[in-house]
């Protein structure tokens, strides 16, 4: 059975998936770097669609870091009370909001080194937010990219930070930011983490998971 992928077949994989996923883009909803930033640090552990619910009403009554500052923590809170792990969300918000004001004269800064600086700011948050805010390009490894990339066969890794590790060096730099967004969109809606639908996968051919659940190395 087929365990590898050569340099060549990994990223023939990916060049069907950007043409299968030619609008793949952040699915938060936002109009600013803030409220992006916001919204990514709401998503740990939650759906896109449910962050983009909660946001439309927080957005309307929080535009500015100083209203987060100003809010009591427990209507912050209600606010965000229907995602996962909201009390912690809520106070890293707060904070976060300090440490911009205090340190970064109200603006999101630009760079990873002062982004994971934040509260409740982790390397695949800024890592998005460098990418889809600031046009750099970045690789966010999130649940759906680690375990897609390693299904396929684009990495062989056991943590994320190996895995962009890996796709940073196998993908060209100006490409990271849109494998990024279509290796989640993939997870999404092709190889699921339950019942991955390799019948209709469009690299199913190439794929380490799908040759095996499929038989196609017999």
């Amino acid at each position: 059975m087929k365990n590898k992928l050569s340099k060549k077949e990994k990223l023939e994989a990916l060049q069907i998936l950007y043409d299968y996923f030619p609008d793949a883009k952040a699915e938060l909803n936002f109009s600013n770097e803030f409220e992006l930033l916001i919204a990514v640090m709401l998503s740990a552990q939650c759906t896109d669609e449910r962050v983009n619910i909660v946001t439309s009403s927080l957005f309307k009554k929080y535009h500015i870091p100083e209203d987060y500052i100003n809010a009591d923590i427990k209507d912050i809170e209600n606010e965000i009370k229907s995602l996962g792990l909201y009390k912690n969300k809520a106070k890293n918000l707060k904070k976060m909001c300090e440490i911009l004001v205090s340190d970064f004269n109200g603006k999101v800064p630009n760079n990873r080194e002062n982004l994971i600086k934040l509260p409740g700011v982790g390397r695949k948050t800024a890592n998005v937010v460098m990418s889809v805010a600031f046009g750099i390009p970045a690789i966010a490894v999130d649940t759906h990219v680690h375990r897609t990339a390693n299904r396929i066969g684009l990495v062989n890794s056991e943590n994320v930070l190996d895995t962009e590790k890996q796709l940073m060096e196998l993908i060209p730099k100006k490409d990271w930011s849109k494998a990024h967004h279509v290796l989640i969109f993939y997870g999404r809606r092709i190889s699921k983490s339950r019942n991955p639908d390799c019948e209709n996968d469009p690299i199913k051919h190439i794929s380490l998971h799908c040759r095996k659940m499929l038989n196609l190395d017999k």
